[in-house]
């Protein structure tokens, strides 16, 4: 599975303004459940219990919320880069910019279990995360996440 068969262009976004994290998840969640047809708060409701087991911010400013989520077909996510760092309970303590909001079927098949993988993957690398944080808009935003930096 690629990034890119879970995450379009259009739910690419920068400059998000977030306040806190509570706030930011409030967010994706309408915005997921918009594009998706869902209930937000079903969706908010699943994130929060999943943050509630431990935060899901990875370090180095970036976060990637996830959740099981019922009468979902396919993973779907969002990435967004904020306007500012907000804290987000992030295992390092620091702040964070670079979020993926990554939904996934409740009964997942082997490949949909990667799609997780595949965003930590990408956040694990300095060159992705450098580029992300230096994408002017959300074409470029979606470029640096869906293509293999050249080193």
């Amino acid at each position: 599975m690629e990034i890119q068969d879970f995450l379009s262009r259009t739910d690419t976004i920068v400059n998000v303004r977030a306040s806190d994290k509570p706030g930011l998840l409030q967010e994706l969640s309408r915005q997921a459940a918009a594009r998706l047809n869902l209930c937000a708060d079903l969706i908010l409701g699943d994130i929060l219990k999943r943050e509630d087991l431990g935060s899901t911010g990875m370090g180095n400013g970036v976060a990637i919320p996830h959740a099981r989520i019922p009468n979902l077909k396919k993973p779907f996510g969002i990435l967004a880069r904020l306007r500012k760092p907000i804290d987000f309970d992030a295992i390092d303590s620091q702040p964070v910019d670079l979020v993926f909001f990554l939904l996934l079927p409740v009964a997942s098949e082997g490949k949909q279990l990667n799609a997780l993988a595949c965003v930590a993957r990408k956040f694990r690398d300095p060159e992705t995360v450098r580029h992300l944080r230096r994408a002017i808009d959300g074409t470029e935003l979606y470029r640096a996440m869906v293509l293999e930096i050249q080193k």
